[in-house]
């Protein structure tokens, strides 16, 4: 399915792809290989200056897809070995995700990454890879390596939107988000992109994501903040409650703003970048979810009074991944009695008689029972706008999390049962 026959989402950002700041030592390119559509940008190349501390997390699938596998492996080795002299980069392509198949999977890694490192002049445990698009199919790796010597030419700076779009697939809109934030006085900017719709569930998504900033950060600091980060971020949204083989989260700080590196974690300074970089991971994981494949309503589902907050989050996601739940969301039906049923198969501890829930500000149901204040033309009402809360409170200890997902329409089953065509 090409990406021009998708409808916009209703819930895409008002004023489109925002206009984020170059960070400096990243430059980007993008070009049209023919992976597996003609006429249109399906590569992305983004050059990263040496020096830099890079960072990742990865999907948790057991059939993680070879270009997955191959960062993990440089991550590991950047991570146990140092860095080697050089910079970085980063190659993805949309179409095709490279995974399950077989040794081609590797050998199409091994090509694009030995290609990238020679068109770059940069070490190949420095280039990253990563591919989205069907599974189960040979990535053409020669397409895109035919293409890297127009990417490596045309590298610029300001090119982030033209990135974030090379890598859609049922995408309906780039993604992308940014921070500006000073660090005792010092400007630092983060700047990131991302993709995807659907086959999104915790560990992590089918999501590509990456982040740049200029901050100064050791790499270890950067890799504790971003693993923390991601547990309420990305790993804190659904839309199907499938697992993607392909998820790749990379951030990497380049190290160019005019600052001493950030060391250790009694830095005062790791707050403010940790809350800038917060910022930017939950906006490109607000918009994923607003993206969702046919979706046409944007839920938070907050959960309190849980006896711990892994509980809470168990809670969380059995609500948002229920079928039931989602497409009463869909059709505007303010049926409270499917999310209590969400409450009790999560496996987490509750107790009915203790449990309460709201739709917005509305109590519809406490102490085991509906409330006796609830009228159902009040939250019929609420369940017509775009953006959904859904409050339930366990009343047993001080856990709490919040998760987000979107409707499940018709939409989804057309765009999924048409993907491959």
């Amino acid at each position: 399915m090409a990406k021009s026959s998708l409808p916009v989402s209703p819930l895409a950002p008002a004023g489109g792809f925002p206009d984020l700041s170059p960070v400096s030592g990243v430059r980007f390119a993008s070009a049209q290989a023919g992976v597996r559509y003609k006429g249109r940008t399906d590569v992305m190349l983004a050059e990263i200056c040496g020096g830099a501390s890079i960072a990742g997390a990865f999907t948790r699938s057991a059939t993680r897809a070879a270009p997955v596998l191959w960062c993990e492996q440089v991550l590991h080795r950047l991570q146990t070995q140092g860095a080697e002299e050089g910079g970085y980069a980063i190659v993805v392509n949309s179409g095709n995700a490279n995974a399950f198949t077989g040794k081609a999977g590797q050998s199409a890694v091994d090509v694009t990454t030995s290609e990238a490192a020679r068109a770059l002049s940069v070490p190949i445990h420095h280039v990253f890879v990563a591919s989205t698009g069907v599974i189960g199919e040979p990535l053409p790796a020669e397409r895109i390596t035919a293409v890297l010597g127009q990417l490596e030419a045309s590298l610029e700076a300001d090119a982030l939107e033209p990135a974030a779009r090379a890598i859609m697939t049922t995408d309906t809109f780039p993604k992308g988000a940014g921070a500006n934030v000073e660090l005792d006085g010092v400007p630092v900017t983060i700047s990131g992109f991302a993709k995807g719709s659907g086959m999104i569930a915790p560990d992590m998504a089918t999501m590509l994501v990456f982040i740049f900033t200029d901050a100064a950060i050791s790499p270890q600091l950067l890799q504790d903040t971003l693993s923390e980060l991601t547990r309420t971020t990305f790993n804190a949204i659904t839309v199907d409650g499938d697992t993607s083989t392909s998820d790749t989260l990379l951030v990497a700080a380049t190290g160019k703003a005019e600052m001493e590196p950030i060391v250790s974690v009694s830095d005062p300074r790791l707050s403010a970048f940790r809350l800038g970089l917060e910022s930017v991971m939950r906006e490109l994981a607000h918009q994923v979810v607003r993206d969702g494949e046919g979706a046409t309503k944007f839920v938070e589902v907050g959960v309190s009074g849980a006896a711990s907050d892994e509980d809470a989050h168990k809670v969380g996601m059995s609500i948002a991944n229920s079928p039931l739940v989602k497409t009463a969301i869909a059709g505007e039906d303010p049926n409270w009695g499917r999310v209590v049923m969400a409450v009790g198969k999560s496996g987490a501890e509750a107790d009915r008689d203790r449990l309460s829930i709201r739709f917005g500000d509305i109590l519809v149901a406490e102490q085991g029972w509906v409330s006796p204040d609830y009228v159902e033309a009040d939250a019929a009402a609420y369940m017509k706008g775009q953006e959904i809360r859904i409050a339930v409170d366990l009343g047993i200890g001080t856990g709490s999390a919040t998760v987000w997902t979107c409707d499940l329409t018709h939409g989804y089953i057309e765009i999924n049962a048409d993907y491959r065509s």
